[in-house]
This record gives C-alpha cells, structure tokens and sequence, in this order.
C-alpha cells in the first residue's frame, strides 16, 4: 500500500529572526520509503504564523519577540530609503 507522509523535518533560525522550515513529503509502500522530496519556505518577523506546524508556532511564539519585529521592520524601512 502507498502512503504519503508530510513532516516539518528541519527549522532554523537566522539572527535576524528569519525561520526558516523544510517539510519533507515522504513516500512510502509498506512502511518503507521509497521516495521524498523537500519543500522549503521562510517565515519573517511579521508574518502570520497561524496557519503553520505547532512547532513551527511555538518557535515562533518565542523567536518573534517585539524587539525582534521592529529591528526587522527598522531594516524594511531602511531599504526603502
């Protein structure tokens, strides 16, 4: 029997408070792997994270302090100058 598995497999945090998440979509007959691809994408500072992993929120719950947004929005502002 095929059976397709999507898991976060990966998360980091860059110093300027960007996270970044690699989801691995698995899939597998009888149990085993027999195939995977990735699929990555970057949550900013100011991004909604509502619709994210559990994991995914509760980094960034913690990651996303109001210091951490408003140096990132400093940052837009200053490269719109």
């Amino acid at each position: 029997m095929l059976e397709k598995q999507e898991v976060i497999d990966q998360i980091e945090i860059t110093r300027n408070g960007h996270i970044q998440v690699r989801k691995a979509i698995l899939i597998l007959e009888d149990g085993k792997e027999i195939g995977k691809t990735y699929h990555r994408h970057v949550i900013a500072p100011d991004d909604d994270t509502s619709k994210e992993d559990p994991k995914v929120q509760a980094i960034a719950n913690i990651i996303h302090t109001k210091e951490v947004i408003d140096a990132y929005k400093a940052t837009l502002d200053n490269a719109a100058l």
